[in-house]
C-alpha cells in the first residue's frame, strides 16, 4: 500500500485505491467514515515549474474555485461534497459515479449513431446553461470528462473551472485545456467564456459521431494549427444533429450558437420540425373521399371520373419516375427475388437497394475513423465489404437489403434507421 492509501484526509475521507491519473491530478476512490458513503476524492497536481510565491496563491484560488461547482444542483453535473488541504495541498472530495466514459465507449464501439448522442447532448446542454448561470466556465469538457451512467449523462473535472471575478493565475506559454477540444479562441489566448464550452459541446459531439475530435492531428502544434487556420469540418455520420454540431463549432464566438439556439436545435432533431399544419388524412381515407366525389359525379363526368378515382387511389404510393412502367410503384416485397448477391454469404457486409432510397454510411473504427462509403445507392446496386470490423448505419431499413457474416437481416419500417457494429465471424472448421 502506497503511503498516499494510508491517508485519512480531514479525519473522514479514507483513500481506498487509485482509479485514473489525468493532466492535473489524480483520482481516487475513498470511503467517508463520517456518513459511510463511497466518495470520489481528486488530488491536485501542482505545476512543477511553479514559484514558492505561485503554489501558495495556486493553493488558495483551487480551494476557491473548487468550491464553485458545490453550488450546482443537478443530475447532469457531478456533485462536489468537500474541498480539504492536506499535507499542504488541495482534495476535492465528490459524488463518486463509477460509469465509463463517453472517451472509452468511443474507444471500445467506435462512432455513435445520432439518436444515442442526442440525449447525450441535451444532458450536457442542460449541465453548462446550470454551470454558466452560476458564473462558472467548465473550460476542459471532452468526451473523458463526461460519464455515462445508463441514461444519466454526467459532467465531471471542473478542476480548470473559472469563475466570474476570480483573478487568472495561468501565465503566458501555460496552455490549459485539451488542444482538440478547446475554443479557437481561447487557443489563442483570449478568456474562456460561456461560449467556448459551447465550443467545447460541439467537437465532443463531433467525437461521439465521427469516433474523433475536428481538429485532432498527431501532435500538440500540429492541432492548434489545424484549429487556427482550417475551417470545422462537416460531420458525416450525424444526421439531423448536423445543424447542431456545425452551428456549434462556428469560429466566430458572436455566430456561434447559444443555449436557447442549440436547444431549440436538439429538439428539432430529436422530435423532427414542428408543423403548424393539419396532417393529411392516411391515404385510405383520402381514397374513399375521392371514390365518394366521383360517384357524386359520374354521371355528368363520364370518362373523367374514372381517371379521377384512378389518380387518386394512387396517392401515397410511391410516384412513378418519368418513362418507368407500371411495375416501377409496386412495393420492395414484391421487387425481390430472394436470391443473395455473389459473396454474401463470406463478407462481412453487403447492402443491396431495393429502392433508390437506400442511403448507407460505413465505416471502419479506429483511432481515426476510415470512412468507406457515404452514398444513397441505385435500385438494385449491391455494396460488398469484407474487412473484419465495421461500423455501418442503414438510412432507411426499408429500403435496404442487408446481409451481415452471410445472414440476411429482416427489412425495417419506411424511415427505419439502423446501425451496426460488425466483426467478421471466421468458418468453423
Amino acid at each position: 500500500m502506497s503511503q498516499s492509501e494510508r491517508l485519512v484526509l480531514a479525519t473522514r475521507y479514507r483513500l481506498v485505491s487509485e482509479i485514473g491519473q489525468g493532466a492535473n491530478g489524480t483520482v481516487w476512490k475513498g470511503h467517508d467514515d463520517l456518513l459511510d458513503r463511497a466518495v470520489a476524492v481528486k488530488e491536485l497536481r501542482v505545476p512543477d515549474d511553479l514559484s514558492e510565491e505561485d503554489r501558495v496563491v495556486f493553493y488558495r484560488r483551487t480551494l476557491r474555485e473548487a468550491r464553485a461547482p458545490a453550488q450546482l444542483r443537478t443530475p447532469s453535473i457531478v456533485e462536489v461534497y468537500d474541498v480539504v488541504i492536506e499535507q499542504g495541498r488541495p482534495w476535492i472530495v465528490m459524488e463518486l459515479v463509477e460509469a465509463p466514459s463517453l472517451e472509452q465507449i468511443i474507444r471500445q464501439s467506435g462512432p455513435l449513431p445520432p439518436e444515442r448522442v442526442a440525449p447525450i447532448g441535451r444532458q450536457l446542454l442542460e449541465a453548462l446553461e446550470v454551470a454558466h448561470r452560476a458564473g462558472i466556465v467548465h473550460r476542459d469538457l471532452k468526451p473523458s470528462n463526461v460519464l455515462l451512467d445508463g441514461d444519466r449523462v454526467v459532467l465531471t473535472d471542473f478542476g480548470l473551472c473559472h469563475s466570474d471575478g476570480a483573478a487568472s493565475l495561468t501565465k503566458s506559454g501555460h496552455f490549459m485545456g485539451s488542444p482538440a477540444y478547446v475554443a479557437p479562441e481561447v487557443a489563442a489566448g483570449e478568456k474562456a467564456t460561456p461560449r467556448s464550452d459551447l465550443w467545447s459541446l460541439g467537437a465532443t459531439l463531433f467525437a461521439a459521431l465521427e469516433g474523433r475530435p475536428p481538429f485532432e492531428r498527431d501532435n500538440v502544434m500540429a492541432t492548434l494549427s489545424a484549429l487556427a487556420n482550417e475551417p470545422a469540418p462537416i460531420p458525416r455520420n450525424a444526421g439531423p444533429l448536423t445543424p447542431v454540431v456545425t452551428g456549434l463549432l462556428e469560429k466566430n464566438p458572436t455566430r456561434r450558437l447559444s443555449h436557447a439556439r442549440a436547444k431549440d436545435r436538439l429538439e428539432r432533431a430529436m422530435t423532427g420540425p414542428r408543423s403548424s399544419r393539419r396532417r393529411p388524412p392516411p391515404p385510405r381515407l383520402r381514397m374513399v373521399a375521392a371514390l365518394a366525389l366521383a360517384g357524386a359525379t359520374v354521371a355528368s363526368c363520364g370518362i373523367g371520373a374514372t381517371a379521377l378515382i384512378i389518380g387518386m387511389s394512387r396517392e401515397g404510393s410511391e410516384p412513378p419516375r418519368a418513362g418507368s412502367s407500371a411495375t416501377a410503384t409496386q412495393s420492395p416485397a414484391a421487387e425481390d427475388d430472394g436470391a443473395a448477391p455473389p459473396g454474401a454469404a463470406s463478407a462481412t457486409l453487403v447492402v443491396r437497394a431495393r429502392t433508390d432510397r437506400c442511403k448507407i454510411f460505413v465505416s471502419v473504427p479506429g483511432p481515426t475513423t476510415d470512412v468507406l462509403t457515404d452514398e444513397t445507392l441505385p435500385r438494385g446496386a449491391a455494396r460488398q465489404y469484407d474487412q473484419p470490423r465495421l461500423n455501418a448505419v442503414i438510412h432507411d431499413a426499408s429500403a435496404c437489403d442487408v446481409w451481415v457474416n452471410g445472414e440476411r437481416k429482416p427489412l425495417g419500417r419506411p424511415g427505419e434507421r439502423r446501425t451496426y457494429t460488425l466483426t467478421k465471424e471466421t468458418p468453423r472448421s
